[in-house]
């Protein structure tokens, strides 16, 4: 009974593991992309549309494959939340590009529109198409809010970045694909849920 158990805990620290090294790689090619453009904020660096989210993933980090869309061979076909529902296809039929990168990470950006604190979202499987593909476990969804802040994305699109421990925990992580990024936030990247 315990060897499963330790199992199924190195398999959870791994997709952690993974998860921050994505995080902390966003967040240094997003402060390179506005030192290198001598601006103040993502905005006035020229981060206003899709295409250039694209752009700042084809030009800081190592892309080995391009996708028109969230679908194979970027991303899987089916998604499950850790509830064990299907996730819906929308997010999936997007066409929007998508990207592998050279650890095999999947990322899909999107630009968000500028009335909202959140300016882009990332969704984000950590090993591609391998398994287990269950939001929260493997696949994430990641925000960049007007700050800088990359957080977690409740549906009120008042708040802004960081996020409070009672708003991430608010989000239901188990039927959605928002609130683990921030449950792994509030718990110092352990993948308590």
């Amino acid at each position: 009974m315990t060897v499963p158990a330790l199992m199924q805990n190195h398999q959870r620290k791994t997709y952690v593991t993974q998860l921050h090294k994505v995080y902390n790689e966003l967040n240094q090619v997003l402060m390179q992309y506005q030192n290198d453009k001598n601006a103040l904020n993502l905005m006035e660096a020229g981060l206003t549309s899709t295409a250039a989210v694209q752009n700042i993933i084809t030009t800081y980090m190592k892309v080995v494959s391009t996708c028109d869309n969230a679908s194979a061979p970027c991303f899987s076909d089916k998604y499950k939340y850790i509830n064990g529902t299907d996730v819906s296809t929308g997010s999936f039929t997007s066409t929007s590009k998508s990207f592998v990168l050279s650890s095999g990470v999947a990322i899909r950006p999107i630009y968000s529109k500028p009335s909202t604190f959140k300016i882009a979202n990332f969704m984000v499987d950590i090993n591609g198409q391998k398994g287990p593909n269950v939001a929260g476990r493997d696949l994430f969804f990641l925000y960049l809010y007007s700050n800088g802040v990359i957080d977690d994305g409740p549906d009120n699109a008042a708040y802004n970045a960081p996020l409070t421990k009672e708003q991430r925990e608010a989000m239901n992580c188990e039927a959605s694909l928002n609130g683990c990024f921030g449950r792994l936030l509030n718990d110092n990247w352990e993948m308590n849920y």
